[in-house]
């Protein structure tokens, strides 16, 4: 099964982790949406999208890509890390998704080291996150994926 996984993981690099891990077990494509906002994504079966939370949402440059480029009907899953424990992350990423009529086979979410607007002056929250424990998890969660 072909499957590409389109992510936005900037400031510390938390979802970009857990990608690579993924990666270098199994042949994933990863589309950086930043580097390549034209991927063409018809070749592939699944399609994972990956992004921070900023602002309790995944990165806007996601979304718009999906909205945009995720071709009708394909299984999609979402891999997310967050600094904030809860909130309804998924909302407008679903709503691409569902939109272009794609089966959703799954998400894998965790905390993420976060200096994200107020929690800078804090020093940051979820220190130490991803740790090597829920990285492995989201290779087992790849590697659980319904298809």
């Amino acid at each position: 099964m072909k499957t590409a996984i389109v992510y936005y993981s900037k400031h510390h690099g938390n979802t970009k982790k857990l990608l690579d891990a993924i990666a270098a077990k199994h042949p994933v494509t990863l589309i950086d949406v930043t580097e390549q906002p034209d991927a063409d994504l018809s070749g592939y079966d699944r399609i994972g999208f990956a992004s921070g939370i900023y602002y309790s949402a995944f990165a806007r440059q996601v979304i718009a890509f999906a909205q945009a480029r995720l071709p009708e009907g394909k299984d999609v899953f979402f891999i997310y890390t967050h600094g904030a424990p809860g909130g309804n992350f998924l909302k407008d990423i679903r709503e691409a998704a569902s939109a272009r009529r794609c089966r959703e086979i799954g998400e894998y979410r965790c905390q993420g080291y976060d200096t994200f607007g107020p929690f800078k002056l804090l020093g940051g929250i979820a220190k130490g996150h991803p740790t090597e424990a829920e990285i492995r998890n989201a290779v087992a969660f790849y590697e659980g994926l319904k298809s």
